[in-house]
């Protein structure tokens, strides 16, 4: 290799270091040597360096600093690399003015940015040597008021203006990207063009994520020029290429070669900072390329683009945030009525609110009771959020839904090794509740051995967790509810007689929906609506005829079954207003809820005998009293008297005689004023 040149300097540690990189005539980067460092070029994107050249190996070469001097040093590249067109092999020592050679791409070693001023003649003149065939702009002359007053009509002043009134207009994203890709064409003559966004981009598009918004001349985005996206990404500012044909640095890229363009502008779309993406705009026509002026005229359309995009992802974010705040709100709100209002406004509700009003404020125990269905969970709900205590937790537990074993866990929690599969330390519900309410459904399945633990928490004595030892004192307020007959469980031995006792504090009884079918055209609109909300069908309701049929029905799974009835409704029907056809019921009956219930067989015998022996009185006994003339309420009045004689005034028993819920028994012996002789207690 020949001996260095005088004009070469050798590198002292303390100086800067510059790789001004270019293909033909093109500045692709300029890049800063790391003191001390090391920084490789190749074709791999794990490079420092990246060249996009045929030639030009995963991994090419490196350059190093040693001893205070930097070093080229060539990594077993198939195809070489030079040094002011000298072949290098081994380390050889870099000195300031060299160039060094890769396939189509130099690297000029140099001891200034070029941008610099005092940046040595010889290495200016290597860059900037042959004809500029790119041209930049960060600004244009309509940047300026006073300017664009001065020359209304010259330069696409007028045009400017007639492009913002048209940017005014779009509401979309796409609208706004088309209106300004015709029009920048319409101006610059151009062929073809496309505009490439990253709408989500807080800074700088990545460009493996910028999509077209909108493309002419063109039907694939992949046709515009990666090339002079990169280039505008890395600088921000908007680049004119002419005479792309007559150069060798713009024929090695394969996308200009396809689009066979003479001219190209490629201009970046910003607000302040950020870059939203860049429009692509090609001319083919040798004779009338893209100018200058054009340049000037396409980057200030795409300042004002930005801006415009700005707003526009403002009005789309906002939106958005408003539907989510609005579908947070329908959600809230429905979640608060499930959990506050009871729908209906019979006598037989009303009491049930007025109960709940009087009960929440204080902290008694409640047990409420009813059928399966009928609402518990929802009376309990708003026993709690009608409380002191509705800012604290509400938490539920079914204990019919768990074993023995889990309940324990599940109510009190468990260190951890207390059983199989107890990993780690859990609170159980009692601790989540702590300062709130805990709701304990089906509280007669509970088994004996929970019961006993149960009755002392209530009872204020602190307890612990399953495998510990640790007292563990909480303030809780406990409601329950059961569809089961606790007195007949007491009787049997199944749950104390103290925990019974003590839970019957106070005592909410929840209707059966056939008790007050006057409520169900409301509660089936009420169901209506929450439905079509959720699922977007336009049912308004039932028709009159759809009514009358619900109301017909006995509900053995009251509010429940009603619920699942109006969705599939609103789901399957395909009419506005439902129709009979479009209610689907159960041929479940009462009575055959009534016959599966396991409590009502120990008593079935006594209970079908006493009818056995007592219908031929109670048809003589009914029989006067239709020749008296007697109302109906009357011989209800007479028939319930005589039936609970006959069980020595066994509540329970007498409900099961004649047919009707413990409740329904309670409300009418109060209606006709019907109580047992003093001097004699009742039998639950």
């Amino acid at each position: 290799m020949d001996e260095p040149d005088a004009t070469r300097i050798h590198v002292p540690l303390s100086e800067s270091a510059f790789l001004v990189v270019q293909r033909g005539d093109a500045l692709l980067e300029v890049v800063e040597l790391p003191a001390n460092g090391r920084l490789t070029v190749g074709r791999a994107s794990s490079n420092r360096i990246v060249l996009q050249d045929p030639k030009c190996s995963r991994e090419h070469c490196e350059v190093f600093h040693r001893s205070g001097q930097w070093y080229l040093r060539d990594l077993d590249s198939r195809n070489g690399l030079t040094v002011d067109e000298h072949r290098v092999t081994g380390d050889h020592p870099l000195e300031f003015g060299e160039m060094i050679g890769i396939g189509l791409c130099t690297l000029l070693f140099q001891d200034q940015h070029p941008d610099q001023p005092g940046t040595s003649s010889k290495s200016r003149s290597a860059v900037d040597s042959g004809y500029q065939i790119i041209e930049r702009q960060s600004g244009t002359q309509f940047d300026n008021p006073s300017l664009q007053r001065i020359q209304k009509h010259r330069d696409g002043a007028t045009d400017l203006f007639r492009m913002a009134r048209l940017m005014a207009a779009p509401t979309t994203v796409d609208e706004l990207s088309r209106v300004v890709l015709e029009g920048l064409l319409a101006f610059t003559g151009g062929t073809l063009g496309g505009v490439l966004l990253d709408i989500e981009a807080k800074t700088n598009p990545q460009p493996e994520k910028i999509q077209a918004f909108a493309l002419q001349g063109c039907d694939d985005s992949g046709r515009l020029s990666t090339y002079l996206t990169r280039i505008v990404l890395d600088e921000h500012n908007a680049i004119l290429a002419h005479d792309i044909s007559k150069h060798s640095a713009f024929a090695a890229q394969d996308s200009l070669q396809e689009l066979a363009a003479e001219s190209a502008i490629c201009a970046p779309i910003r607000h302040e900072s950020q870059v939203f993406g860049l429009i692509h705009l090609y001319s083919m026509n040798a004779e009338s390329p893209m100018t200058q002026s054009d340049l000037e005229f396409v980057l200030a359309v795409a300042d004002q683009m930005g801006d415009h995009l700005h707003t526009l992802l403002e009005k789309e974010e906002l939106a958005a945030g408003l539907k989510k705040s609005k579908n947070q709100i329908l959600e809230l709100q429905d979640q608060l009525g499930a959990e506050t209002e009871l729908v209906g406004n019979s006598p037989a509700l009303d009491a049930v609110r007025k109960s709940v009003l009087r009960v929440a404020p204080t902290d008694a125990l409640v047990l409420i009771r009813g059928e399966s269905g009928v609402g518990k969970e929802l009376v309990a709900r708003a026993v709690h959020f009608n409380s002191l205590r509705k800012e604290e937790p509400f938490i539920c537990v079914n204990c019919a839904a768990l074993t023995e074993s889990l309940l324990e866990s599940e109510l009190f929690g468990h260190e951890k090794g207390a059983f199989t599969g107890a990993s780690s330390r859990r609170a159980g519900k009692f601790e989540q509740a702590d300062g709130g309410t805990l709701f304990l459904d089906e509280i007669g399945e509970m088994n004996a051995e929970i019961q006993a633990k149960f009755l002392r928490i209530i009872e204020g004595q602190p307890f612990e967790r399953v495998g510990g030892g640790d007292p563990i004192q909480v303030d809780v307020r406990v409601v329950t509810a059961t569809n089961r007959d606790l007195e007949e469980a007491v009787r049997a031995g199944t749950f104390r007689r103290d925990l019974y006792f003590r839970l019957q504090v106070i005592e909410l009884n929840v209707p059966a929906l056939r008790e007050h079918p006057e409520d169900i055209p409301m509660i089936a609109q009420h169901f209506v609506d929450r439905f079509s909300s959720r699922s977007n069908f336009k049912t308004r309701g039932f028709g009159t005829a759809g009514i009358r049929k619900l109301q017909a029905h006995p509900w053995p799974g009251n509010v429940r079954e009603l619920r699942n009835v109006v969705e599939r409704a609103v789901i399957l029907s395909d009419h506005e207003v439902l129709q009979p056809e479009d209610v689907v019921l159960t041929n479940l009956r009462i009575d055959d809820l009534l016959n599966e219930e396991p409590d009502t067989e120990p008593n079935r015998n006594s209970e079908q005998e006493f009818l056995d022996t007592s219908v031929d009185p109670m048809v003589d006994l009914f029989g006067s009293f239709i020749q008296q003339e007697t109302s109906l309420d009357e011989l209800d009045r007479y028939y319930i008297h005589a039936v609970l004689n006959s069980t020595d005034w066994n509540k329970s028993r007498a409900s099961r005689v004649l047919q009707i819920e413990r409740t329904t028994l309670d409300r009418r012996l109060k209606k006709y004023g019907i109580s047992r002789p003093e001097g004699e207690d009742e039998e639950e």
